[in-house]
């Protein structure tokens, strides 16, 4: 599942109650000075799908991703956040990404064993992006994504993240 044609690992994934008080964190305790920061509406498979805030840096040449969610929208993210109003950050999932044309993305998610790797959730971006997460809490207590971009949108999101060589902590 993690070593396939045309895919590498590109992400470790946090989730947070406090996009900008994990940001300010990261730049004081992690030498991660700032983030790309966008809200992302609805991209599920379902109706409206999951309201987030997330915050990309690219360190070392790993994307780190923070993510907020908005509301009750999205319970695969909001789920592990404790209660309460203290600042929590959660790591919630890696993210494989898969290069290359939609053929790829179509070969790569044909390769899954689903009932060994179910599938928690799924969505696309028009015809620029898919994605879904695989539920693998079982096994490595976490979820792993699974992502396609059309290389232009790719491009955008790598020109947009702030880059940094190595965090010094």
């Amino acid at each position: 599942m993690f070593a396939r044609p045309n895919s590498q690992h590109s992400q470790v994934a946090y989730v947070t109650n406090d996009i900008d008080a994990a940001i300010a964190l990261f730049r004081s305790e992690f030498d991660t000075p700032g983030f790309y920061v966008f809200t992302n509406v609805g991209t599920g498979s379902d109706d409206g799908g999951p309201q987030l805030k997330i915050g990309l840096a690219r360190v070392g040449g790993v994307e780190i991703e923070l993510i907020e969610p908005i509301g009750d929208t999205a319970p695969l993210f909001k789920d592990v956040l404790p209660g309460g109003s203290d600042l929590a950050i959660r790591f919630h999932h890696v993210c494989i990404r898969i290069d290359g044309p939609l053929e790829n993305w179509d070969a790569h998610v044909a390769s899954l064993d689903l009932a060994r790797h179910p599938i928690a959730f799924q969505g696309a971006l028009g015809d620029v992006m898919r994605f879904l997460y695989t539920d693998e809490r079982k096994t490595l207590g976490h979820y792993v994504e699974h992502v396609w971009m059309a290389p232009d949108l790719y491009a955008q999101v790598v020109g947009a993240t702030p880059t940094y060589p190595v965090a010094i902590t």
